[in-house]
């Protein structure tokens, strides 16, 4: 290094050369933000296609299965049967797969990627808001999958394209909602094995115990009881209702009511525990 000071020290250049002089740029809005999470989460699906399985096997099992086993002795036609039961496996197909939400935070957290994202200059709710849009196009996938294999069996519905398009709207909105709770659970349970054990706990008795499948007036009176009150009940009957054109504005609005509160409740609890996280 010289002791003239008029020359200059060429490490010196380089550490300025290597410093950018200009503004910061501004910190990304939460719209941008939120839809950078959301590619990354199909990115996920691009480099492990195997994670499409559950939005592409399963589906088309349950339809065929639930079909034709029980189509004939429950409504004496597979084809009557496949009307009223198509729009509940397809609400069970999307709130089932809603569970690896939940299992992918948990993974990324036992990763140490959300330490990261804890730190960045960015509205931090994207994370958890970029993760659910992504999981957003794997229920489309699925219902698309479920829709046009029923229209191959013989599914007509009555309310045409625009009633099929707001079930599968309906049931998009209820999914983001009910996506929340597992969002929270992700960051509680202790592996991606505990979570999905919880949540098929609570998942199992809620679709099958349902008007997926039978009328609930066959029921005792105590069953028809918790399935009037049951929430999956009512998101069934308004796909159904939407789909064959014959759903009330208060079908529609319990819904919509349902997952605002889902989200009003489980945001700030998962936003909690995402801050709280370390």
């Amino acid at each position: 290094m010289s002791d003239d000071p008029a020359v200059e020290d060429p490490d010196l250049e380089r550490v300025r050369a290597a410093v950018a002089t200009g503004e910061r740029p501004e910190p990304p809005n939460p719209v941008s933000a939120s839809l950078t999470f959301g590619w990354r989460a199909l990115l996920k699906i691009k480099h492990v296609p195997e994670q499409l399985f559950d939005v592409t096997a399963f589906p088309v099992m349950f339809l065929l299965l639930f079909t034709y086993l029980f189509g004939g002795a429950l409504a004496g036609s597979t084809s009557e049967y496949l009307q009223e039961l198509l729009p509940g496996i397809l609400a069970m197909t999307v709130v089932f797969i809603s569970i690896y939400t939940g299992v992918t935070i948990n993974d990324d957290i036992d990763e140490g990627v959300f330490d990261r994202f804890r730190t960045a200059p960015i509205w931090q709710p994207s994370v958890i808001v970029g993760a659910l849009l992504g999981d957003a196009v794997r229920y489309t996938i699925a219902a698309t999958l479920v829709i046009g294999l029923g229209l191959v069996l013989g599914f007509r519905p009555d309310g045409g394209a625009i009633g099929v398009l707001s079930a599968v709207a309906l049931l998009l909105v209820f999914a983001f909602g009910l996506s929340w709770i597992w969002t929270a659970l992700g960051f509680v349970m202790r592996s991606p094995e505990s979570l999905m054990g919880a949540s098929m706990l609570v998942l199992f008795p809620l679709t099958f115990v349902s008007n997926v499948f039978v009328d609930p007036a066959t029921m005792p009176g105590w069953l028809e009881a918790f399935v009037d009150v049951n929430p999956f009940s009512h998101l069934v009957d308004a796909m159904r209702g939407l789909m064959h054109g014959t759903a009330s504005a208060g079908e529609v609005g319990l819904v919509l009511a349902m997952a605002a509160g889902l989200v009003a409740v489980f945001g700030p609890v998962t936003m909690y525990l995402f801050a709280r996280q370390g």
